[in-house]
């Protein structure tokens, strides 16, 4: 399960995507074993990072419910999610990738937010300019607030 040789920063923005995601779709705190099974991690190993996130002011932890992000973790959240959702129609629909979720989710961490942008706006530049841009399955368009 563990990534030898994955850096810190890295495996934090899964755990903080996860929890946004997780967050977004069943009421927090969530559950360290509901993060771990996303991530395809033990639930020691997340209960480990939760704790290094809660230091790091990221994550609010209640012992035996689970975790909450903080306003902090939401808006660094929030910038992982928009770099996951261009990957992951990316990895999709140009790369026919069936586990495209997955990969995005190993990936937001290490794209910046600018080339996600770069890549959403290629992603979309043949929509027309009236058309609604489809959105994920949180509701998110791929296009940042212009």
């Amino acid at each position: 399960m563990a990534h030898v040789g994955e850096p810190g920063p890295t495996r934090a923005a899964r755990y903080l995507l996860a929890l946004y995601i997780a967050e977004h779709r069943e009421s927090p705190p969530i559950s360290p074993g509901r993060i771990a099974e996303m991530l395809d991690r033990s639930p020691a190993a997340t209960t480990e990072m939760l704790q290094r996130l809660a230091a790091d002011g990221l994550v609010a932890r209640e012992p035996y419910e689970g975790a909450t992000l903080t306003d902090a973790g939401r808006e660094r959240a929030g910038d992982l999610h928009e770099t996951y959702v261009a990957l992951s129609w990316f990895f999709r629909d140009v790369l026919d990738l069936d586990a495209y979720e997955r990969e995005a989710m190993e990936m937001a961490g290490l794209v910046s937010p600018a080339v996600a942008e770069r890549l959403a706006r290629l992603l979309f530049e043949d929509l027309e300019a009236d058309a609604e841009p489809p959105f994920d399955d949180l509701g998110i368009s791929p296009r940042r607030a212009e």
